[in-house]
This record gives structure tokens, sequence and C-alpha cells, in this order.
């Protein structure tokens, strides 16, 4: 399901992880779930994070997309924002995921738009809506992070969990 595209970072995310070290556009991807089911990051920033994924190849039984995989999309998107918010020295941890799913959609590709509902200094909730390819919504979902220290050993894992 394609390649991972090049994620839009403000300049100013950019430049903070950049003098810690880390070139972030090199660093970033939807992770191996987001990846393994298509997930393309379009625009990140803490105020709205943008990302697509295809309905072929996510679907249930039945040929609709699947609520899982919106629930992943959601998730992905809420987390990158969150993360965003918290800054380099944060880890934004997923700990309430909730999602109302209105239409069926049996193909083409979704779009995923996350925007902040409240973005402290503990927590960070975001809502997506995610929208089929004539705009009409498909599933509404709403995603609260815990921001906690980054601590020793935090990096990006070289192997997938579980793996």
């Amino acid at each position: 399901m394609g390649e991972q595209q090049q994620v839009k970072f403000p300049q100013e995310v950019i430049d903070e992880y950049a003098s810690l070290g880390v070139d972030l556009p090199a660093l970033f991807s939807a992770g191996h779930l987001g990846t393994r089911m298509g997930v393309q990051i379009l625009e990140a920033a803490a105020d709205r994070v943008v990302g697509t994924m295809p309905v072929e190849g996510n679907t249930q039984p039945y040929g609709l997309l699947h609520g899982g995989a919106s629930a992943v999309l959601a998730e992905t998107l809420g987390s990158v924002g969150s993360m965003l918010h918290g800054g380099a020295s944060k880890i934004a941890v997923g700990v309430d995921l909730n999602c109302t799913h209105h239409r069926g959609v049996r193909s083409g590709l979704v779009t995923g738009v996350a925007t902040p509902v409240h973005r402290g200094r503990s927590t960070a909730t975001y809502e997506i809506v995610i929208s089929d390819e004539e705009g009409r919504r498909v599933c509404t979902a709403r995603l609260t992070c815990l921001l906690r220290d980054v601590r020793p050993g935090d990096g990006a894992p070289t192997e997938p969990a579980g793996g």
C-alpha cells in the first residue's frame, strides 16, 4: 500500500528536534501498523494533523471500511498532534479513544483531520473527523493522550513491538 510520503512539519518543530540531534522528517512515520494499513501523514502540526488511508485492504467481511481501521487512523493522527504539542521533552501515550461510526465506505480513500480540543501540560485531547472522498463524515473520534517526560531509553524503536 504505497510508500510513506514526506510529512510536512512546521519549520520551528523541525528546528526544535534538530537542536536535540533528531532529524524529525527522516525519523517520522505512521508506525509499523499505520504503514501496513497504508496510512499517509500529509500535514503535521500541533494544531492540525491530516492523513489518509485506503479503504481497500482495511475492510471487514461485508466489504465496508473496518471500524478498527478508522480507529487506527484516528489514534495515529491524534497521537502525532499530541506529540507535537508536548514537544521533544515529552512522549504522547494514548489513554482513551472513542469512535462513532456514521456511515459505511466500500472503496477509495478516507481522510482524517485531527484538531485539538484540549492541550495541557500533562494531557492532550484531539477530535479526529474522518471523511470519504465526497467529504461525507464517516467517523468522529476523540483521543486523549498522556504527556509524560522522556526517560532514558525512550528512543525510536528499532524493532516492531512484540515482534
